[in-house]
């Protein structure tokens, strides 16, 4: 037997090491076949039973639980802007406010204003008992008083465009518009006494869902502007009960009656909503998975409301056509009126796709491991190349290292909190908390570095593939 040739010993080894080595090779192909079937639970690996009933039930009721959010987040959305109607003035006031300002609305305003004083002075009545007074003047040449008669249509007119140039000058000043508000301030506080069934003499609903806002107030600047331009008469103007339609539709009606459910309900149910949300992610047996859906069908509710606003803003307007004379105002009120939940609207949508989009980046998919590892290794060599020049964050680096998921998670909640306390949230605090958190973890990222006893991640996995 020659020196190379194995001995007996040797060849008994080699042939147990490549028996252990194909053994192995069995099981893991076993546990890869395992896998790409789902099952992820222990008793997977230990050859015990899979457990597939349970996780279906799991994942239908998580699946419930997001769309029972999911479709209550557009009502809540609905319903918390009507509380904020009625219950917080200054919301009130930044949504009536600002139409004393509007074009149209002051157009409608003149011509409303300019119709209470033609009325109230009686125009027509004025003018045919001067034109009578002059034509019995026997002085007269008979050629003037046959045409005097001419006169009173383009008499009448010349007093009312007079008066619509004061109506004007009056919807267009800045007192108009401090008046504006305080009269809408008093009117909400009365908002809330129509609503609970006690009567208002600034703010009233009709039984027909008329909102009318009381204009006696604003009459007498109108009288004041009339006299001051040297017509006398209109101080003979008395006080009015005139009033402008700010919005009508049956449904005020029905807020009316629902008052307090209604107090009740936008207060608590956008938390409900959330919780049906956070109740299906916590459920589903794949929760990055499930916060995706839940973020992207958010996004999508949210869309189906805005559709819903622009149909109901269809109806309403078509309702309206041949019974206003200025459908251009009602639509303006209108759009003014739910600006607020458009802006909510897109507020929670941008914030369902932001939600979405992390949990997608922080997911187990393939796809998502390997762009953590590519942002991995990029940090990693980023550092590697700052070390190489003698810029390290040393001690500060190991202590991040040691404590990365804790900050991040701090991060995370920190910029949650930021968004759920504001006090009127828009898409772009949405989307600059999420640039900035995003900003924070990747400095966290690449101050991060392993101490020496420390072994490097391997380089499927960077560290930003943590959770």
């Amino acid at each position: 037997m020659s020196q190379d040739e194995p001995t007996p010993e040797g060849a008994t080894a080699d042939g147990d090491l490549a028996a252990r080595l194909a053994a192995l090779e069995r099981e893991n192909a076993a546990l890869r076949d395992q896998v790409a079937a789902g099952a992820t639970s222990p008793d997977v690996v230990s050859g015990g039973p899979v457990p597939r009933r349970r996780h279906r039930g799991r994942a239908i009721a998580a699946v419930v639980l997001i769309l029972l959010g999911v479709l209550l987040a557009p009502l809540a959305v609905v319903a918390n802007w009507a509380q904020r109607e009625l219950t917080d003035t200054d919301r009130y006031l930044a949504t009536i406010g600002p139409l004393a300002a509007d074009p149209a609305i002051q157009s409608a305003l003149t011509n409303r204003l300019t119709q209470v004083a033609m009325a109230e002075l009686d125009v027509p009545t004025l003018v045919n008992d001067a034109l009578s007074a002059l034509e019995q003047n026997r002085d007269l040449p008979p050629r003037v008083t046959t045409a005097l008669g001419a006169l009173e249509q383009p008499l009448t007119n010349g007093i009312e465009s007079f008066v619509r140039r004061a109506a004007t000058s009056v919807v267009e000043s800045d007192a108009f518009t401090t008046a504006w508000v305080d009269a809408n301030r008093v009117a909400h506080e009365q908002f809330v006494k129509v609503m609970q069934g006690e009567p208002g003499n600034v703010l009233q609903i009709g039984d027909q869902g008329q909102l009318t806002i009381q204009l006696a107030g604003m009459i007498d600047p109108l009288k004041q502007k009339l006299v001051d331009s040297g017509f006398g008469i209109a101080a003979n103007i008395p006080t009015v009960n005139a009033s402008f339609t700010l919005v009508q539709t049956t449904q005020l009606v029905k807020v009316r009656n629902a008052y307090n459910l209604l107090d009740f309900v936008g207060t608590w149910l956008p938390w409900i909503s959330i919780a049906f949300l956070a109740a299906g992610v916590l459920t589903a047996v794949r929760r990055s998975r499930a916060l995706v859906f839940a973020g992207l069908a958010l996004a999508l509710s949210m869309l189906v409301l805005g559709l819903g606003l622009y149909v109901g803003r269809t109806l309403y307007l078509g309702e309206l056509t041949g019974k206003v004379q200025r459908l251009d105002a009602a639509q303006v009120v209108f759009d003014q009126i739910v600006g607020f939940i458009r802006a909510s609207a897109r507020t929670v949508a941008v914030l369902g796709l932001v939600v979405a989009a992390a949990a997608y980046l922080g997911g187990s998919s393939d796809s998502a491991r390997t762009l953590r590892a590519e942002i991995g290794r990029g940090f990693a060599a980023t550092r590697a190349w700052a070390e190489g020049r003698g810029v390290t964050t040393g001690p500060v680096g190991e202590w991040f290292f040691a404590h990365r998921t804790v900050v991040r998670i701090a991060i995370v909640a920190l910029a949650g909190l930021v968004i759920l306390l504001a006090a009127t949230p828009t898409p772009a605090l949405v989307i600059t908390v999420a640039v900035v958190a995003g900003v924070l973890l990747a400095l966290v990222e690449l101050i991060a570095r392993p101490g020496s006893s420390v072994s490097q991640p391997p380089e499927g996995d960077g560290v930003a593939a943590h959770p």
